[in-house]
């Protein structure tokens, strides 16, 4: 596992993959792993189009695991966390087909969305907090949205990818 050191307390996991003549086995997570140790509270699957943007989600108390098996997605974080070394500071990282496999864990209080980059993307994410459906949520609730132009973020989802 890999802390990054963009954003204090994100965490990427790298899965090995156990191929043979019959396809693959694959681990994604482990209720042993350091980085589950909020615990499980809900396993929740989205498929998004190309092109899709999903941004800003935040949540006070919850922490989010992210896997993907089809498609390509780009994750944006941003740590808008008072108390953390790295507030302020953007991390984006690619998920999914044509990359390494990873699982990526978001720590309560770092905003976070994504662009599809190559869909249909299909997003496996487990919670350490359920989702609350009542609309509007009420003061405790775990799904914040911050526009997805926020000036306070500064960050453009329609730039292209960087020529490397």
């Amino acid at each position: 596992m890999t802390k990054t050191g963009a954003v204090d307390g994100v965490i990427v996991k790298d899965l090995p993959r156990f191929p043979d003549e019959r396809g693959f086995f694959q681990e994604i997570i482990r209720a042993s792993d350091p980085f589950f140790a909020p615990g499980f509270a809900q396993f929740s699957w989205c498929r998004r189009k190309d092109g899709t943007i999903t941004a800003w989600h935040l949540h006070p108390r919850q922490w989010d695991w992210w896997f993907v098996p089809h498609g390509v997605m780009k994750a944006v974080l941003h740590d808008l966390r008072v108390d953390s070394p790295t507030q302020g500071n953007t991390f984006e990282i690619y998920l999914g087909e044509n990359n390494s496999e990873k699982v990526l864990a978001i720590p309560p209080g770092v905003a976070h969305g994504y662009k599809v980059t190559q869909g249909p993307m299909e997003l496996f994410y487990v919670t350490s907090r359920e989702y609350n459906w009542t609309h509007p949520a009420p003061p405790e609730g775990e799904e914040g949205r911050i526009p997805h132009d926020d000036p306070g973020i500064g960050y453009d989802w329609l730039a292209s990818q960087q020529i490397k």
